[in-house]
């Protein structure tokens, strides 16, 4: 995916409030943003790193700036968490997750059950309904290794419980990692963070649902998924 109109380079001041942040502009102008992450951004949040901005110039919006990447440790990091669907998407039709890109039809927040939604319903004459669940990740502690989730996320183990139930009524169920950063090439979960996001991962693999992850390349004008990475179960502290 392209940035257009161009992103605005900053230098961040704060990110507070979860949604918010201060910046100052190359321009000299100091702006209050919105920021479209709700995670903790662990490690993302530095003062005075460089970061680019998307603008929004509607009356719908109350700030006009928006966060998209930051500078960490000299690498490009998406912070967008809503692109992870979008980025998702394009590692889909490129062939990047398993056999995905062999379904005829993709549809985007389709309903699962009876009362949650699921972010992909991939559908084909002759195979059962796939059911994909998407998730950001952006978080590094140790070289080569992106980690998820980076806070407490009772809504991810719902996810997962609910992929879960749907392996086990016979349709093909994948939980899809999209890492915004080219700094890693496996992707581990944080049971010192998150204990129970752990359990119901490892529930859900029992109940045969897939996990995949893929990084993307991130630049000031464009972000591309472009290889996937190892799912490292190894490395995952045991509960």
């Amino acid at each position: 995916m392209e940035f257009s109109p161009p992103l605005v380079p900053a230098r961040l001041k704060c990110r507070y409030k979860r949604f918010l942040f201060d910046a100052l502009l190359d321009t000299g102008e100091e702006i209050t943003g919105f920021c479209p992450n709700t995670g903790s951004m662990r490690g993302l949040t530095t003062a005075g790193s460089r970061i680019w901005l998307s603008r929004h110039d509607t009356a719908k919006r109350k700030y006009a700036h928006a966060f998209e990447l930051i500078e960490a440790d000299g690498v490009l990091v998406g912070v967008h968490a809503a692109l992870a669907n979008r980025l998702a998407r394009e590692a889909i039709a490129a062939g990047l997750v398993s056999d995905l890109a062999h379904y005829e039809t993709v549809r985007a927040e389709q309903r699962m059950g009876e009362s949650s939604r699921i972010d992909f319903k991939l559908s084909s004459p002759g195979r059962p309904d796939c059911y994909v669940e998407v998730k950001n990740v952006h978080f590094i502690r140790h070289k080569g290794l992106a980690e998820f989730p980076d806070t407490v996320t009772a809504r991810g183990a719902r996810h997962l419980e609910d992929l879960a139930q749907v392996a086990r009524q016979g349709a093909r169920a994948v939980m899809l990692y999209v890492v915004q950063r080219e700094d890693c090439d496996r992707l581990a979960l944080c049971g010192d963070l998150d204990p129970a996001y752990v359990r119901a991962f490892r529930a859900a693999l029992a109940a045969g649902v897939e996990a995949y992850a893929v990084k993307c390349r991130v630049q000031p004008d464009q972000i591309i998924p472009f290889s996937p990475i190892a799912m490292d179960e190894a490395i995952m502290p045991l509960i």
